[in-house]
């Protein structure tokens, strides 16, 4: 299925599996950024960041996620200036590199700031709930990836509950996407994320990845965000930085079901699992 995604200052042909480099510039999330490279007051040091951003572009990133917080269970919040001061500087330095860039963020003045500074994609956790969100990205021309979670992450994994996972999940992003649409969004602009491990169970999480075909409607691309979670540790037993077989395994699950973007940290491994994956789904005649 081809889709094309209007994203800023590109157009992207969804016909393939894109990747998305996740770029973490805060020290509380599961990041490849070294441990070392703090900054001052908190954060990592911008350099060592946008060095990051630098090599997840050349190991094949389509895209590249900026993140000022953490957005893990239980993260603490972060305000909207330090937020800014840690994205800001990544931005800026990674505006020319030829792929789409994205800021992860729920804050819509946030928001208003990195699309004045050339960002090309939203990802906004909370759906574009907050107040002022959807007023903040409904004039522009940037993607919005529209995520579900229940709850928020200071408490969303405390008691996760679901009657029908799916059914649920599905819901939720409908009614996120007509409030988009219903503000003039283009429906082009919009990606869905089903929001794994965002108040979800580990059985949650496996049981919405099997049943991926009933969260997608109105032919939305998918984008996933399954890479070294707790629901790769729930199977395997191995720790965050261990996770790379599984978050392989998990992510060529869910193209296999129709998903168009991931959003990982092994830009290169999950690349050439999907030139395999890609191999074999077109007889060799790739090869």
């Amino acid at each position: 299925m081809s889709f094309t995604l209007l994203c800023g200052r590109f157009e992207l042909d969804l016909g393939r599996p894109f990747v998305m480099g996740i770029v973490n510039a805060t020290p509380d999330s599961f990041s490849s950024v070294p441990a070392d490279s703090a900054a001052p007051g908190g954060g990592l040091d911008p350099d060592a960041v946008i060095a990051h951003a630098r090599l997840l572009l050349a190991q094949g990133a389509d895209i590249l996620d900026i993140g000022g917080e953490s957005t893990r269970p239980g993260a603490q919040p972060v305000d909207a200036d330090e937020e800014w001061r840690r994205v800001a500087p990544v931005l800026e330095a990674m505006r020319d590199c030829g792929v789409p860039l994205s800021v992860d963020t729920f804050k819509p003045e946030i928001m208003r700031k990195a699309l004045d500074a050339g960002a090309d994609m939203i990802n906004d956790i909370f759906g574009f709930r907050q107040p002022g969100a959807v007023e903040a990205v409904a004039g522009s021309k940037c993607g919005l990836c529209v995520m579900h979670m229940q709850g928020e992450p200071r408490t969303m994994q405390q008691s996760p509950s679901y009657g029908d996972v799916a059914a649920e999940v599905r819901q939720f992003l409908r009614e996120r996407v007509r409030a988009l649409c219903e503000a003039g969004v283009s429906g082009r602009r919009i990606v869905l994320d089903p929001g794994f491990g965002f108040g979800k169970t580990a059985a949650h999480n496996y049981e919405l990845l099997g049943r991926l075909d009933q969260v997608v409607f109105d032919e939305l691309p998918v984008l996933l965000g399954l890479s070294r979670k707790s629901m790769i540790g729930a199977v395997t037993g191995r720790a965050a930085g261990e996770r790379l077989a599984g978050s392989l395994a998990a992510a060529l699950a869910g193209v296999e079901r129709g998903a168009r973007i991931l959003r990982v940290h092994d830009v290169a491994e999950t690349c050439d699992a999907l030139k395999v994956w890609d191999a074999v789904k077109n007889n060799g005649a790739t090869v």
